[in-house]
């Protein structure tokens, strides 16, 4: 028996259906780093009215980096500030909010920018609550692209994490993926006291796949815990920011040769998570570090320090090694960039070297 025209229309419109929907609920579950930095500002704000964000082309513009897309129109002129360019005065003004009872999130268009506020952020938010015997409390989140960016030379170029972990009273975190971005971003707006959220601007386009936990408007991640991103037995990785990725494809191509690593993504330089990467090298026995900021004075030399000053130097079978950007100011060529940022062939020849595979 024949069916009708329409019968078949109706068939076929169902079937699309169940296929959208489906696609639908597959790409809930892929998140950009953007769009969970933007869903954390967009949820913080709509928790907690004393949240605003200022800077530099945040609002009609919907930011640089289009991280505050669609907040200026939803928000208004009084939550979401655009400011002249500059640093100084607006991070000054941020800083005086938060000390009149606001939690304001201050965006660098880049970190390499904050410099011009580096007295504001250091001398007037990380010792407030030291100097004022914990009378005052300045909750200020001070964030923006962080790290090597491309093709865009020495002056825009550069990782911070190292200076500003350096400076007791303020936390900084420096998430990697889409989910580390989300729960730390609302972790650093709901704290009391400053926070620097050191984001990496290659990642902003990138997906992760996330779970439904981590699309909850409840979702925050505590600041100071480490997250092992993959189990190893053989030797230990300890990365943050984009780092994390390059300790992933080594541990990748790696693993297909026999050497399984434990991949650590720090997540929290201040406070750090000593403890996990103590454990870790205890079970591992070997350690490498990898950052794409500079060597002296690193986030990897500290690491190196703590290890050194713990239990798990005694369990340590090689000495520990870092893979580091070079240490020069970042060259604009393209060719020379690379040459000056770790790869992940880099962090393989380290774990080589490490377990004595190659010379």
């Amino acid at each position: 028996m024949a069916i009708s025209a329409t019968r078949v229309a109706q068939k076929l419109s169902g079937a699309l259906s169940r296929s959208f929907t489906t696609s639908r609920v597959a790409a809930a579950n892929q998140l950009t780093v953007r769009d969970a930095l933007n869903s954390a500002l967009d949820e913080e704000m709509e928790r907690d009215e004393t949240v605003f964000l200022l800077g530099e082309e945040v609002a009609q513009y919907d930011g640089a980096y289009k991280v505050s897309r669609g907040l200026w129109k939803k928000y208004g002129d009084k939550r979401v500030v655009d400011t002249p360019i500059t640093e100084s005065g607006f991070a000054g003004m941020a800083v005086g909010a938060a000390l009149g009872g606001l939690r304001p999130v201050c965006e660098f268009m880049t970190f390499n920018f904050s410099m011009q506020a580096i007295d504001h952020v250091i001398n007037s938010a990380s010792k407030t609550f030291y100097m004022s015997a914990g009378l005052l409390h300045v909750p200020i989140v001070f964030r923006g692209p962080n790290g090597s960016a491309a093709g865009v030379g020495a002056q825009h170029s550069q990782c911070f994490g190292a200076w500003y972990s350096h400076c007791p009273g303020l936390k900084v975190v420096s998430p990697y993926s889409s989910e580390d971005s989300k729960g730390l971003l609302k972790a650093a707006i709901r704290d009391s006291d400053p926070v620097v959220v050191l984001e990496n601007e290659l990642l902003y386009g990138s997906s992760f796949e996330v779970s439904d936990e981590v699309l909850s408007k409840d979702f925050v991640l505590p600041i100071g815990k480490a997250k092992i991103e993959r189990e190893g037995q053989h030797i230990t990785l300890v990365a943050h920011s984009r780092a994390v990725m390059l300790a992933l494809e080594a541990a990748k191509t790696l693993a297909g040769e026999g050497v399984e690593c434990e991949v650590i993504n720090l997540r929290s330089l201040r406070p750090l998570d000593e403890a996990a990467i103590v454990q870790s090298v205890i079970k591992t026995r070997n350690l490498v570090t990898v950052e794409q900021g500079w060597p002296q004075s690193g986030i990897g030399s500290e690491i190196c320090a703590r290890i050194v000053e713990s239990p798990a130097f005694h369990y340590l079978e090689s000495p520990v090694v870092r893979v580091t950007g070079v240490d020069v100011p970042m060259p604009y060529a393209k060719s020379l960039e690379i040459a000056c940022i770790p790869q992940s062939h880099d962090v393989i020849k380290a774990v080589k070297k490490v377990l004595k595979i190659i010379k």
